[in-house]
């Protein structure tokens, strides 16, 4: 006998159900975070800027024009778009489907720079954000 009675057994099946649910939606609402706006030339638009405290830690995040890193090079299509966590630049890449990604949270897509922003907060659970290092 494994000790696991029949009724803790359809617990654990209808808590792992609902938890896959719940991420099943939180994926789509992702997914279906709303329409892109396109630019004249067919190049998805870049989000605005913001400038916030989040649980305690300064975010901030605004289009860059310098081609340069800050952000820029692979922050979209044409401008760049940098996020900056206490200071300290969170190397962002927009996906095709015009989701954010970062260094932190690669797996887990963000609707807009903010809220990967507020995404990468959650995850460091106070710790500092180390610069990346590129080539």
């Amino acid at each position: 006998m494994s000790g696991i009675t029949r009724r803790q057994a359809l617990g654990v099946a209808a808590g792992t159900a609902a938890g896959l649910a719940a991420a099943g939606a939180a994926h789509a609402a992702v997914r279906t975070a709303g329409p892109r706006a396109h630019g004249a030339q067919g190049t998805a638009s870049v989000p605005g800027s913001f400038d916030e405290v989040y649980k305690g830690r300064r975010i901030q995040g605004g289009p860059v024009h310098d081609g340069g890193h800050g952000g820029g090079h692979h922050g979209g299509h044409g401008a760049g778009y940098a996020v900056r966590i206490d200071g300290e630049e969170l190397h962002v890449m927009r996906n095709a489907d015009g989701t954010w990604i970062s260094v932190i949270n690669h797996y887990e897509p963000r609707a807009t720079p903010r809220a990967l922003a507020r995404a990468a907060v959650t995850e460091l659970q106070g710790a500092a954000l180390v610069p990346l290092a590129l080539g």
